[in-house]
């Protein structure tokens, strides 16, 4: 017996704006629905030979209120500025989709939601979806290799306590040093008992982090001919690392800078915890009897090393004085405006500081750089 299917109906009574929609939620609505009417209805061939196929139920059209429109996506930088300022108890956000970074904890907003509040006094920075604050003033916080400009504000049995602006202070073991003569051996108890004749109580010292222990206090050494007790110049504290504007770590940290007006050639030393020196240039003293041997690296070191515990200041010059006062400007003006202080920005900003005596009334002695010339020289370097 032949077979007889029946048309549809519902194609031929669909309306055309129906058949037009492309939109791909309302393609996947129907799918759903058609599959759904056809497992409920029966259907099939019937016993008597003829195939019965059950027209589609018509949906009603849906209103205009009911028409699919895409949620407006949320700005998330908005709600988060950058460089914000914010004190401690301050909310910063309640969007879920942020994380707490350093700096903030998690309370109770309303309805039930988590805020990311600040615990300190700071700048708020983001690092993807991790909010964090970075203080405005921090103790530094010590890392293996970092060089840094201490005062020895202890003398214990065989190591001393140096002050370095953390929270703890470093310690620098007496096997640590280098022994005058550059003499390399066990250190004995005739070592213990001359033990203030290398370094004593308000020395300064610049030294390199060696060893980090768990409660965050650090180990320090002196084992390099850059290394070892500072004379000959003037010592300043900023702010380090910690902080927004002061000594980043670069580079070079120690450098010789040649000053202007016959100032000659200054030594300045960036401590990453924010101890600064800046000092006259001395060359090493060989003596005569050094000079006609065969001079290499570790007579070399003998013949500094003689004289690195010396505590006596050679002369410095007016004119070496006055350009060491202006540097110690420069790096203060840099503080004070939040600029980062390391080699490329002490040069520019010496460099402009001399330019800026230049054309003053005192000339080359004015090496005043607070205030408005502070402000002057930060812009001056900010535009370059």
């Amino acid at each position: 017996m032949p077979i007889t299917i029946l048309p549809p109906k519902a194609f031929r009574d669909q309306p055309p704006s129906r058949a037009l929609n492309h939109d791909s939620d309302d393609i996947m609505s129907d799918a759903t629905s058609d599959s759904e009417d056809s497992d409920s209805q029966p259907g099939g061939v019937s016993l008597d030979g003829g195939a019965t196929i059950h027209p589609r139920k018509r949906r009603s059209a849906a209103p205009a209120s009911s028409t699919f429109t895409k949620r407006p996506k949320t700005n998330v930088t908005s709600s988060v500025p950058r460089s914000a300022i914010v004190t401690p108890g301050e909310r910063i956000t309640t969007d879920p989709q942020w994380m707490r970074g350093h700096g903030t904890y998690l309370s109770s907003a309303s309805l039930g939601e988590q805020a990311i509040t600040s615990s300190l006094a700071g700048i708020v920075t983001r690092t993807n979806k991790l909010l964090s604050v970075r203080p405005l003033r921090a103790r530094y916080t010590p890392e293996v290799g970092d060089l840094v400009v201490g005062r020895i504000v202890e003398v214990q049995a065989k190591r001393w306590r140096v002050d370095v602006g953390s929270t703890q202070l470093a310690a620098l073991p007496l096997s640590a040093i280098n022994l005058p003569g550059g003499i390399l051996r066990k250190r004995t108890e005739t070592d213990e008992l001359q033990i203030r004749t290398f370094f004593a109580e308000g020395d300064l010292v610049v030294a390199e982090v060696q060893q980090l222990f768990q409660d965050g206090g650090a180990v320090l050494h002196t084992r390099s001919l850059k290394y070892g007790k500072l004379r000959n110049g003037v010592f300043m504290a900023v702010s380090g690392t910690g902080g927004g504007g002061g000594v980043v770590r670069s580079r070079r940290q120690v450098w010789t800078l040649e000053s202007a007006n016959n100032g000659g050639p200054i030594d300045v030393i960036l401590g990453v915890n924010g101890y600064v020196w800046i000092s006259k240039h001395v060359e090493p003293v060989v003596p005569e009897e050094a000079k006609n041997q065969t001079t290499g690296i570790t007579n070399l070191e003998e013949v500094v090393s003689a004289t690195m515990y010396s505590s006596q200041n050679d002369r410095i010059e007016p004119e070496t004085m006055r350009e060491i006062a202006r540097i110690r400007g420069v790096v203060t003006a840099l503080v004070e405006n939040g600029l980062r202080v390391d080699e490329d920005m002490v040069t520019k900003g010496y460099n402009e500081a001399v330019e800026l005596a230049l054309v003053s009334a005192e000339g080359p002695d004015d090496v005043y750089l607070g205030g408005e010339r502070g402000e002057q020289l930060a812009a001056a370097l900010t535009a370059v």
